[in-house]
């Protein structure tokens, strides 16, 4: 069922495209893992550190979860596993955190996130058993295409306002993304497809000689690495069921099918292979990872759009580059050590990898209007897209009750019911230049 064919190294010189069923020898598999686990580690970690998870087990959970999914999708579908943002504002409301230090309150979340998982599961069991034809309906190439440029540029806030706290700071990130930019442009073959992890090590470089050096900004800290230990069990935690958090959180189950359909269609996109068969698949492969990671008192899961980031910047799709990120998180996860070495990457070039990674799921979003031809001279589609990325990167936030739906959640509700309603009736529409024109 895992059968990879493998593609000479030569392929890279020549700009050639690794598809999901491909893989490169071994050693330069292994090196795009290390990119991609790179890739999702801030986001994996920050997640957590904002619900007061244990970042550790975020990442343990990560790899198992990406090795559940590649083996519930048959190795058919690739994609990394990390901690979802839809979590963070419902578990936040479901548990009262104070927003520092270990939650106390975190058993509640948990059995609400296997709540979410198992209302996960059921629905991709539906779309494999009926097919995705009303999703389709509910979600075509201009809704998908909104939602995935959304969560990028709903991300955007982060590394440009949360992670660059002086004027220094905010150079060293343009010195990130112009790294990453360089090596993507003017190298060649393997450096060039692992640009985001030479563009970052570049910059960390730079950070070292200009800060540790010259004094010029925050010196990089090296003491967590000393005092962390080689290995190490990260804290596990036991769910409680409680019915009111599992009302509120279960809904963000159907958050995570539009995003991780918006992935999927993305990826479809970039490798111009026809997924649509796994999508139930990897439904049901995200939600049985969300309800096993909550179980052992991790995060909700989520295919991770840095990771589609990555892929579009390389053109590499093979699924064992992700079996191997999956191993490489398993090892992170047990070794407080390794995982002090990549916390200890200065925050502002974390946010300039950020910046650029965070841009290129933007991009894949407008690809997906772009290859399906969306035409934008229909007012429905333009409308939609319009209202969408709007909602999505100004954080529009809709609260009933106790539970709030943040701007992706906003987003992704509002293309899906403003594309049924717009297409009830519909009149030939009127082109959008006469429309500005009056």
């Amino acid at each position: 069922m895992f059968s990879w064919a493998e593609r000479p190294a030569q392929v890279l010189q020549q700009g050639g495209v690794i598809g999901p069923d491909e893989r490169l020898p071994w050693p330069q598999t292994a090196a795009m893992g290390v990119q991609h686990v790179i890739a999702m580690f801030g986001a994996t970690v920050l997640a957590p550190i904002l619900m007061g998870f244990d970042p550790n087990l975020a990442i343990l959970m990560s790899g198992i979860g990406t090795l559940i999914f590649f083996v519930v999708t048959g190795g058919k579908v690739p994609s990394y596993l990390g901690s979802s943002f839809a979590f963070i504002g419902v578990v936040i409301a479901a548990t009262a955190y104070a927003g520092k230090g270990p939650n106390a309150n975190i058993g509640v979340a948990l059995g609400g996130i296997i709540a979410c998982g198992i209302v996960y599961i059921a629905i991709g069991a539906i779309v494999h058993a009926i097919g995705t034809g009303w999703i389709e309906r509910l979600m075509p190439p201009v809704v998908t295409g909104a939602v995935v440029a959304v969560i990028g540029l709903n991300l955007a806030g982060i590394p440009v306002k949360n992670m660059a706290s002086s004027n220094f700071d905010s150079w060293m990130q343009a010195v990130t993304f112009v790294s990453v930019a360089l090596v993507a442009v003017f190298t060649r073959g393997m450096v060039q497809r692992l640009l985001i992890l030479v563009g970052l090590l570049v910059a960390s470089l730079v950070y070292v000689v200009l800060a540790n050096g010259l004094g010029l900004g925050k010196p990089m800290d090296f003491s967590g690495i000393a005092a962390a230990a080689w290995f190490g069990a990260p804290t596990f935690v036991g769910p409680v069921f409680s019915g009111p958090a599992m009302l509120l959180i279960a809904p963000v189950a159907v958050i995570l099918v539009a995003e991780n359909l918006g992935h999927i269609k993305a990826v479809t996109a970039m490798t111009g292979r026809n997924l649509d068969p796994y999508i139930g698949r990897a439904f049901i492969g995200d939600g049985i990872a969300t309800v096993v990671s909550g179980a052992a008192g991790g995060t909700g899961v989520t295919t991770y759009a840095e990771n589609i980031g990555v892929m579009a910047a390389t053109k590499i799709y093979s699924t064992a580059v992700f079996v191997l990120a999956a191993v490489i998180a398993l090892l992170l996860g047990f070794s407080p050590k390794f995982g002090a070495v990549i916390q200890a990457i200065p925050l502002p070039v974390m946010g300039g990898v950020s910046i650029v990674v965070f841009g290129l799921i933007a991009a894949a979003g407008a690809k997906i209007w772009v290859d399906n031809r969306v035409d934008f001279s229909d007012n429905r589609n333009l409308i939609v897209a319009a209202v969408t990325l709007v909602l999505g990167t100004g954080d529009f936030t809709l609260k009933f009750g106790g539970f709030a739906l943040g701007g992706i959640g906003t987003a992704t509700f509002g293309a899906i019911l403003l594309y049924a309603l717009l297409s009830r009736g519909q009149r030939p529409s009127i082109p959008a230049a006469a429309t500005a024109s009056r």
